[in-house]
């Protein structure tokens, strides 16, 4: 159902607002093509009823950021931590910085953290560092976790495995790994986080045989903007930046391969977003 909009950035068949409010639990807002119009972007995805953003911290300038974000903009929180990509920095100054912001009532989890053995943009001994001094940060907090994984499935689910009982809930954000992967992690009782992935033909189609695998209690929804665009639009959209407004287009595509309508995926994942990130209500 089309439903107007502050500016005509979206065309007007990208434009629908499904009847559930959604949460998208990883948007990169901080990124920097999102300076000119982030006060747009919010109303947009505002008018396409997605009621709540989670701001992903990857570092400390980021999270610093989000959090100012969510304390300026309604139904927006953060999460705070440090990306694998950037473990090499990771020093004794960076975790006390970190520990401040999770005590913030804007922070809801601990992460981006986690391990990425694709790109080893700073080496698996560092990230392994790094990753565990946040998982000790996050059993401290008691707050939740957002996961970062590429590659690395195994060595994330031996380090998680002997964390499990000290760490509170984690998320594995952008979930894109195989069928063993995954049921190792719910076998950890993880939750799960898909994108606009599952919207690309080339790529998501094996993600695609796993949906139905993932309950509805363990799972929600994410655009990780301005990244990973779904290729399931009806219309071009300017540039090839995402954005939160396009969050539905994804829920349409996870419901179709998980054999629900839209309105059940979207209120189930809702309603474990909420409860996950310890979020009251939809503001």
């Amino acid at each position: 159902m089309a439903t107007p909009y502050r500016d005509d950035f979206l065309p007007e068949s990208l434009q629908f607002r499904p009847r559930t409010p959604l949460v998208d639990i990883g948007a990169n807002l901080t990124h920097e093509s999102f300076q000119r119009d982030l006060s747009d972007v919010i109303a947009r995805a505002k008018a396409a009823n997605v009621a709540t953003l989670i701001v992903t911290g990857t570092d400390i300038e980021h999270a610093e950021q989000a959090v100012a974000m969510a304390q300026q903009f309604p139904g927006l929180y953060a999460t705070a931590g440090v990306h694998p990509h950037d473990a090499s920095g990771w020093n004794d100054d960076v975790a006390h910085q970190l520990k401040a912001l999770h005590q913030k009532a804007e922070v809801v989890a601990v992460g981006e953290c986690g391990l990425d053995f694709n790109r080893n943009f700073s080496t698996p001994s560092e990230q392994e560092r790094a990753f565990e001094a946040q998982l000790a940060l996050a059993a401290e907090s008691g707050l939740p976790l957002f996961l970062h994984e590429r590659d690395a499935g195994q060595r994330m689910r031996d380090i998680l495995r002997s964390w499990r009982d000290d760490i509170s809930q984690a998320v594995i954000h952008c979930f894109t790994a195989d069928r063993d992967t995954l049921h190792g992690y719910l076998d950890l009782d993880l939750h799960i986080g898909l994108t606009g992935w599952i919207c690309d033909e080339r790529r998501g189609h094996p993600l695609r045989t796993l949906v139905k695998d993932i309950p509805l209690e363990r799972l929600m929804v994410e655009t990780d903007c301005p990244y990973l665009l779904p290729r399931n639009l009806p219309a071009k959209l300017k540039g090839r930046r995402h954005e939160p407004a396009l969050l539905p287009w994804i829920v349409r595509e996870i419901a179709l391969w998980h054999d629900v309508s839209e309105a059940e995926l979207g209120a189930a994942t809702t309603r474990t977003a909420l409860r996950f990130f310890r979020i009251d209500a939809v503001s």
